[in-house]
């Protein structure tokens, strides 16, 4: 069911390109916009700007300031100038009320720049576009356009305005329709249209680009409009919903007023929330945090489609369900698409600012469980989304899982809780997503189990492949992070245990605040109420928190993961350190064809059953989800080994693997670089500060050791994140151990953007 009249109706729910917004909902109208300098010959390709890429080479962009409801603010920088892009919404009517964007141009060089917008409003096949033409030119994009006219089935009638003075200088907007195959090649489809013609400036010869030829009738429901200008400039752009009421437009002195009144209102959520004037923070570190907040906020999209699954059942990849997603995303330029483990670490965030905002996500993704209670890792949901995801990735695989963060993100919802009166609200929303999360969590304990009692085993990992001197675990979110180096099912995973643990106790939790006769509404008709409510009593909080003591029993623990020689927490496998990649050459099975080489792992010695003492993030996870009793002497040598400089500590945060490790920054294959094999990386780092904080409290022989830690481990992450961003404009995927340097994707505001949560202190 749609809520046409959520206040989150509209949003810039198209995290992948630097300006759109959409409605959430299968087939929304999606509007967007495009930008290009003007007066330079282009060899190749013209660099229009539309999605967020590497390429584009971008000193910085992103939200400054974005609620997630009303108002957001975004700067894109390039070389000599900076596109400022802002909307206000304004809710009404019966189809999710207007909503204005405005467009600032500003020069930061002392040269003449002229830039071309173009903004575009598209339909799936269905509604109808109308260009309002004052001069009715045809035969060329000439024409000046004031208005679009448009009808679609769930928004009725509306209109998008292009006032026609703009800081005192009148604009004329041509425009064009053109078909696209999706909205994946709007910007193919705008190319197509793009002609050149040779004007005069300063008496030189300069070559302009612009929207060439008229629509015909061929073309589907899909406009264009573009405006070529100097800076500076500003321009505002209105939709306005035909079932609205409103007494003057939302444009000009209005939305200036109504974009600082809510930034005003933004700032002092801002502080209440994330208290960091009082932490001594200055001007400058605030609005850093503000802005990392805002991109996290800004990064929700929504999508639709299917997934590819293949299964054991099926020769090939079957689609899944058509379904909707609104979730953050943790790129925008390399990973605009949802992924089940960063969720979880992104609604950490996001709850301690919207909470409804992230139980409306955690909703939509536990509604994409399949009848077995699996989820699909990675959502490529639609055709913009599959557009940015190479081939080998797509298909995913219904034995695989991903670490159950969610669990994470819900047990921080909990103790936001009235612990002494649960409201209604609250109680509602674990009654709606508990089943949900039975079917879930008994997926897990039916299909990632281990060998031997209370294990666990991630499945995925190839034993065939002789190309990866380790082979990946990709479902465990630590993609090459060492493991067994011969994979087998007898390996056990002692981060996958500590996950189970944690989702065990969260599960306890929420068992004792929802009342399983009150569950019952939300679980279906009436003749199955009985069934219903055996099955509710089933998992009472008594079994979850059995099976929670069980995985935190510390002797066990200890028995299945504890290597005593190293004194580490380890996987155990078939595993050998001597195995390296060594040049080969190979006969072709075809005579007529030559001899050719490839990188191949060669054994030194033959492995063997064992605990594969690897030290690293995993062997933290018992510590990480505070598993471990604040007295354990394997508590202790963990606080000591992670002081260690030439293990995990740096002055930048804990890296991935120790300086020690036969594999510490080794290639995995001829071409894939170490990616967590030594790198910083923020979400383990924000575990490792929240674990440190836990300890840090008085009454154990640890409690000391813990507190110096989490001030050096917090400051030096805080500090270095911050100083990168300054330097380079933007949060990273990780952070090379050696030199502090941003590394990997940009901008990473996923998981990377929990800064704000260890700069506010907020665990």
């Amino acid at each position: 069911q749609i809520e046409k009249n959520d206040a989150k109706f509209w949003g810039t729910y198209r995290p992948q390109v630097y300006m759109g917004m959409k409605t959430k909902s299968p087939r929304s109208l999606v509007t967007g916009l495009m930008w290009l300098k003007q007066h330079e010959r282009y060899q190749n390709e013209l660099p229009l700007r539309h999605t967020c890429e590497h390429g584009d080479k971008l000193l910085r962009y992103g939200w400054t300031a974005h609620d997630g409801e009303n108002f957001g603010i975004q700067d894109m920088v390039e070389q000599g100038y900076i596109i400022r892009t802002s909307f206000v919404k304004k809710s009404g009517g019966l189809h999710g009320g207007d909503w204005t964007w405005r467009v600032t141009g500003t020069q930061t060089l002392n040269t003449s720049t002229t830039l071309s917008v173009f903004f575009y409003a598209a339909t799936d096949q269905q509604g109808q576009l109308t260009p309002m033409v004052q001069d009715g030119k045809n035969g060329n994009c000439r024409t000046n356009v004031q208005t679009i006219s448009g009808e679609t089935e769930e928004l009725g009638k509306f209109s998008i305005k292009f006032p026609s003075e703009n800081t005192g200088v009148k604009t004329r907007y041509h425009w064009v329709a053109a078909r696209a195959e999706g909205l994946h090649k709007i910007k193919d489809a705008a190319l197509r249209k793009m002609q050149a013609a040779i004007e005069k400036v300063n008496n030189r010869e300069k070559v302009i680009y612009f929207l060439g030829d008229s629509p015909n009738k061929s073309d589907p429901p899909g406009t264009t409009s573009d405006v070529t200008l100097k800076l500076p400039f500003e321009l505002d752009i209105v939709f306005e919903s035909g079932s609205a009421q409103r007494k003057v437009e939302l444009s000009r002195d209005v939305y200036t007023t109504q974009l600082a009144s809510w930034k005003e209102k933004f700032d002092q959520n801002f502080e209440e929330r994330f208290p960091l004037k009082n932490k001594g923070y200055d001007t400058a570190q605030i609005s850093f945090a503000k802005a990392m907040m805002s991109n996290m906020i800004g990064g929700v999209g929504y999508f639709y489609g299917h997934s590819l699954v293949q299964s054991d059942q099926q020769k090939v990849p079957v689609p899944y369900w058509d379904a909707g997603l609104l979730t953050a995303v943790p790129s925008r330029s390399f990973f605009p698409r949802g992924f089940l483990w960063d969720e979880g670490f992104h609604q950490l965030l996001i709850s301690k600012w919207d909470r409804s905002l992230s139980e409306e996500i955690i909703e939509h993704w536990l509604s994409l469980l399949n009848k077995d209670g699996w989820i699909p890792r990675e959502q490529i949901l639609g055709e913009e989304a599959r557009s940015k995801v190479p081939t080998e990735f797509v298909v995913q695989h219904n034995k695989n899982a991903n670490p159950p963060t969610l669990f994470l993100a819900i047990e921080s919802i909990l103790r936001g809780f009235n612990k002494d009166n649960v409201d209604e609200r609250d109680r509602k929303f674990l009654s709606k997503i508990f089943p949900k999360l039975q079917v879930w969590y008994d997926w897990f304990n039916t299909t990632q189990t281990g060998p031997v009692p209370f294990s666990y085993r991630w499945r995925g990992r190839n034993g065939d492949t002789d190309s990866e001197l380790n082979p990946k675990t990709l479902t465990s979110g630590l993609d090459d992070y060492p493991r067994a180096s011969h994979p087998s099912q007898d390996e056990r995973h002692v981060d996958l245990r500590c996950w189970m643990a944690t989702a065990s106790g969260t599960m306890a939790k929420i068992a004792r605040v929802v009342d399983p006769v009150t569950m019952l509404s939300y679980r279906g008709t009436q003749s199955t109420r009985q069934k219903s409510l055996k099955k509710l009593k089933k998992y009472s909080a008594s079994k979850y928190e059995a099976t929670h003591n069980m995985l935190s029993n510390h002797k066990i623990l200890n028995e299945l993961h504890w290597s005593a020689e190293m004194g580490l927490y380890s996987d155990y496998g078939n595993h050998s350190e001597r195995m390296y990649l060594a040049r080969k050459t190979f006969q072709p099975s075809n005579p007529n064809q030559r001899p050719y080489q490839k990188m191949v792992r060669v054994e030194r010695k033959k492995p063997k059953l064992r605990f594969t003492d690897t030290f690293g993030y995993v062997s933290l996870f018992p510590f990480l989800l505070q598993i471990l009793r604040p007295d354990s002497q394997q508590l202790t040598q963990i606080l000591e080994d992670l002081s260690a400089k030439d293990l995990l500590w740096s002055d930048y945060g804990l890296r991935s693997l120790s300086k020690r490790d036969p594999l510490y920054m080794k290639h995995n294959t001829e071409h894939d670089p170490p990616y967590w094999r030594g790198a910083i990386w923020v979400n383990m780092n924000f575990l490792a500060v929240r674990a440190l904080k836990h300890y840090s409290a008085p009454g154990s022989r640890n409690s000391e050791k813990a507190a110096q830690l989490y001030k050096e481990l917090r400051w030096n992450l805080v500090n270095n994140m911050y100083k990168e961003y300054k330097r380079s404009g933007y949060l990273w995927e990780s952070y090379n151990d050696v030199t502090g340097k941003g590394q990997g994707t940009h901008p990473f505001t996923g998981w990377s953007a929990l800064v704000v949560l260890m700069m506010s202190e907020q665990f």
